[in-house]
């Protein structure tokens, strides 16, 4: 199974991994919908809607550049709107974008608090909600429908939450939409899991954050390629939480060296909420 012809809703797909996964998805001729926020170049963060754009066509895909908030319930109704004019539906939605403050309680602003949350649970519940319709239609044709969220599996473990409480609960919220939306579009046949990297990703996102070092890091190509493989699964395999060398692994992939940012690198800078 490949995606050609398949419509994909990535959102925060503007550079990093979710414009990854759209590149990996446009080699097999997919259709994909840039959702996110930046329209104008920021020498800071890399890539706007319209060069993603760029990059989807040169390989091999269709792509609608579509500036979306997706904490504006409005915004988000009108993308999916567009979206199903452009390329007659939705066959899957992978929720990447995503906030992120490593603070503790004293440290991390209210607006901080609400811009976190605002984005990562409350915006992959929101374009789940509004994609869900088009979702169920692709499901009734059989064609296989999935929702992937970019999000660690749930571990309750103080270590995870201590350090940076509210960031935690934020990203956790995503979790939380892949155990109950699996359970609850499972009679469906709608496919949700979740997708988190064992190593850190050298994003320009990730270079922001002090004392970092991207040479210990491994590329967003990692995550494209074990997205691939379970977006051409079966919606059946469902209320995952899947990590991507294990994902690779499992598809015969056992050298991961052409992903790793310095090749030849055996210790990486381990990704949060892995134990």
């Amino acid at each position: 199974m490949t995606l050609q012809g398949k419509t994909l809703f990535i959102t925060g797909a503007s550079r990093g991994i979710g414009l990854a996964i759209g590149k990996r998805a446009a080699a097999d001729g997919a259709n994909v919908v840039i959702a996110a926020k930046t329209t104008e170049p920021n020498l800071k963060l890399p890539g706007t809607i319209h060069s993603a754009a760029d990059e989807i066509r040169g390989a091999g895909g269709q792509a609608l550049a579509l500036a979306v908030d997706i904490r504006d319930e409005g915004a988000v109704l009108d993308a999916v709107a567009q979206a199903v004019q452009a390329f007659g539906g939705i066959d899957i939605l992978v929720n990447n974008a995503s906030a992120i403050s490593l603070t503790d309680t004293e440290h991390t602003p209210m607006k901080r608090y609400d811009l976190m949350n605002g984005v990562n649970a409350r915006g992959t519940y929101l374009c789940t909600q509004a994609c869900l319709p088009e979702l169920k239609k692709a499901a009734a044709a059989g064609r296989n429908p999935h929702v992937l969220n970019l999000s660690p599996p749930l571990s309750m473990k103080e270590r995870w939450f201590a350090p940076h409480t509210a960031y935690t609960m934020a990203k956790y919220g995503m979790s939380l939409c892949t155990l109950g939306h699996a359970g609850e579009f499972r009679k469906y046949g709608i496919a949700v899991n979740s997708l988190w990297p064992r190593t850190a990703i050298a994003t320009a996102a990730l270079q922001m954050i002090p004392g970092v070092d991207i040479k210990l890091c491994r590329k967003p190509e990692i995550l494209a390629d074990a997205a691939w493989c379970i977006l051409t699964g079966p919606a059946g395999a469902t209320g995952n939480f899947y990590i991507d060398d294990e994902v690779l692994a499992g598809h015969g992939v056992s050298d991961l060296d052409r992903y790793s940012v310095t090749p030849g690198t055996k210790q990486f800078i381990p990704d949060f909420f892995v134990d």
